[in-house]
């Protein structure tokens, strides 16, 4: 493949396309590896027939913790692994930091290489985890309900690098869109008091837990369920019409069929 400006790329194939392309995109990486990504028709595969229900419950000791335990997407820490690595290369790039106004040396350019090689790898060993769990999720689910969660806070708290290593936005994106794409229902529901409320009985707890507090305690009917799992079950609770809470205040909102919806819940009375 020549480009313009004499730039000449040869090609590997990764697989062969289904049909002509329309158009081509172009791109180099941070590793200064080129890419060509092909716009293509293909036939859509039709998703499994499924009719179970799912709720999903994100966090940082569990990327996502589910009302199926076997579903649960656990925490990878593929940052944390090579974390040593990765500072190692760090400190070469500093030590061989360029100068102003001069070229930086090959000491410098290699130890780059090498930390944006290590980045890299985490970056791909989580989206594949992604993707191999979203495949499960959705081939055996018809309604997925998945909390709304944006962990932006999380980057000015301490457990801001744990959270940047669950890459919990990339893996909640590629549920939504893989989900969108086989036809399921996705409804996404807002994180406000899934914690706090029992599953069992709608009751929301006076008080909230503490990140240490790791099970739930219903004073108002006495279920105790962990954490996570009774706030994924309240997930799904929220996102399927007929559940009531113990006030008899409905916890949900009826989605469009076969879209997805951001559903609310009613504020409950005093």
């Amino acid at each position: 493949m020549r480009l313009p400006g004499g730039v000449f790329i040869p090609i590997v194939w990764s697989r062969e396309l289904p049909s002509e392309p329309t158009s081509v995109r172009v791109y180099r990486d941070c590793l200064g590896y080129w890419y060509a990504s092909f716009v293509v028709r293909r036939e859509v595969e039709a998703a499994p027939d499924a009719d179970a229900a799912i709720g999903i419950d994100w966090g940082v000791s569990a990327t996502a913790t589910t009302t199926d335990p076997a579903y649960d997407l656990p925490y990878g820490g593929y940052r944390k692994r090579c974390a040593a690595e990765l500072a190692r290369a760090q400190r070469k790039m500093a030590r061989r930091r360029r100068t102003r106004g001069q070229p930086p040396s090959k000491g410098y350019q290699r130890a780059k290489r090498q930390a944006a090689k290590l980045a890299k790898k985490a970056a791909r060993q989580n989206t594949y985890a992604a993707r191999q769990w979203t495949r499960g999720i959705v081939d055996n689910h018809q309604t997925i309900a998945v909390e709304d969660f944006r962990p932006r806070f999380l980057a000015r708290s301490t457990m801001a690098r744990k959270a940047a290593d669950a890459a919990i936005s990339a893996a909640k994106r590629e549920l939504i869109e893989r989900g969108k794409r086989a036809g399921r229902k996705v409804v996404l529901v807002p994180p406000a008091y899934t914690t706090m409320t029992c599953a069992s009985c709608f009751a929301i707890a006076k008080q909230r837990l503490t990140l240490a507090e790791r099970t739930f305690r219903c004073d108002h009917c006495g279920h105790t369920a962990e954490r996570d799992r009774n706030a994924a079950r309240v997930i799904l609770a929220m996102a399927e019409p007929g559940h009531a809470g113990a006030d008899d205040v409905r916890h949900c909102s009826t989605p469009s069929e076969d879209a997805m919806v951001r559903s609310e819940p009613e504020i409950p009375r005093l």
